[in-house]
């Protein structure tokens, strides 16, 4: 399977089949975690929790005990570094069979932190569950999907554009699939806050802001800018390096620069 099938095939899963997880897949699990890499080179630290031995809970969760769960420290970027480190374990499990989803809000945020141990100067944006889907999901589950329209995505040309934001980018080019595994990545009730232009080899990433993402000390919206990088990266096979210079173009109003990914 490759990389776009399977971006494509995953979905988030909140119902599992109660099954525990095999201990094979949980040594595969931290032995990928501790290996990942970002280009901001800032570590993040892993730690597998049970929800019965930590008093974890999450209302939207069904049936599995395992979450997986990064912290990192306080610092600039650390939001995109963590969702480009997560998400690079959320493919990871899926290409296991387990189901993840990326969980900000919907969670007993204190007791999780304390099971992380979290210090005053780290973070730890997200977690996730870590089980095998049931072959049904819960009627909320099915609920919460239809009510972001969690099967659906914005248009390539309202994503990305070829040199300006005032040119839409057509589909046939040689990044072309980089660019939806982009369009098919996972973000805070699916706002999809990334803005990609192509300039030759360089990647631009900008977030287009939306209210209400950065209330928690931290910019949520950032983490999802790391969910793209990191599908980007993965789509042209991690032969890109990171850039940190702004290009100056004009840009859309609540629309800020993030990074810049070349091609090697």
């Amino acid at each position: 399977m490759n990389g776009l099938e399977l971006v494509r095939r995953r979905r988030s899963v909140r119902t599992f089949d109660g099954n525990p997880l095999r201990p094979e897949d949980t040594e595969k699990i931290l032995r990928f975690a501790e290996s990942i890499e970002t280009p901001y080179a800032i570590p993040v630290s892993w730690k597998l929790l049970n929800a019965k031995e930590n008093g974890l809970s999450s209302p939207v969760i069904v049936s599995t005990d395992a979450y997986v769960a990064g912290k990192l420290r306080r610092q600039p970027h650390a939001e995109e570094a963590f969702g480009f480190a997560f998400e690079k374990l959320v493919l990871y499990a899926e290409s296991l069979g387990l189901g993840t989803t990326w969980i900000a809000g919907t969670m007993d945020r204190a007791a999780f932190e304390k099971a992380m141990e979290l210090q005053a100067d780290e973070v730890m944006p997200c977690v996730s569950p870590l089980g095998y889907p049931a072959k049904k999901m819960s009627l909320r589950e099915a609920m919460m999907r239809k009510g972001v329209r969690a099967d659906s995505r914005k248009d390539f040309s309202e994503l990305f554009f070829d040199r300006s934001f005032d040119r839409p980018l057509q589909e046939d080019v040689p990044c072309g699939d980089a660019l939806e595994m982009v369009r098919w990545a996972p973000s805070a009730v699916n706002r999809q806050p990334w803005r990609v232009v192509i300039d030759g080899t360089q990647a631009h990433f900008y977030e287009k802001k939306n209210k209400g993402f950065a209330d928690a000390g931290w910019d949520l919206q950032k983490v999802d800018m790391g969910i793209a990088m990191c599908h980007f990266a993965f789509g042209m096979r991690d032969r890109v390096r990171l850039a940190i210079a702004d290009p100056g173009l004009p840009r859309p109003a609540d629309t800020d620069y993030i990074a810049t990914l070349i091609a090697e």
